[in-house]
């Protein structure tokens, strides 16, 4: 592929995931190493496509492997797949909820498991207080018990 293509690509790549799609930073690292082939075949020899493509492939994958999550916490302000900054906020659970049960509960925007650790029952439509969150299962309590 020409070098320009390669920047007109990488340029594209870097606008779908900074203007259009959250797709957390993977598109970044795809669209440096589409730049960064098209800038060696500008100063280097001329390389076969598949040495190209394959170049462009091992820069995107290693650099998304080596420096995506410190980079991703570094502009977010948080680490990355870490919900502890939840604990002490408030839910609202469509179904009752019994001491030491569970159900499905949405939560920003997702499904999840709640699970009630205290000794009281939450009714549905009530809000309930997350003390800790364990997987994809949010541990917590009746809200109103602890006022």
């Amino acid at each position: 592929m020409a070098w320009w293509a390669w920047i007109i690509f990488g340029v594209l790549m870097l606008s779908a995931e900074l203007l259009a799609v959250d797709a957390q930073f993977y598109l970044v690292f795809a669209g440096i190493a589409a730049i960064i082939v098209g800038l060696a075949d500008i100063g280097g020899p001329h390389l076969p496509a598949w040495v190209e493509w394959l170049s462009f492939a091992a820069l995107a994958v290693l650099s998304m492997l080596t420096l995506r999550r410190h980079l991703y916490e570094k502009l977010r302000n948080r680490p990355l797949g870490s919900v502890d900054g939840d604990v002490g906020a408030k839910l609202t659970l469509v179904a009752d909820l019994a001491p030491g049960q569970t159900c499905r509960a949405e939560y920003r925007g997702a499904s999840w498991t709640a699970l009630n650790v205290g000794s009281s029952a939450i009714p549905a439509g009530a809000e309930a207080r997350i003390e800790s969150v364990d997987g994809l299962t949010l541990k917590g309590r009746s809200a109103v018990s602890e006022e």
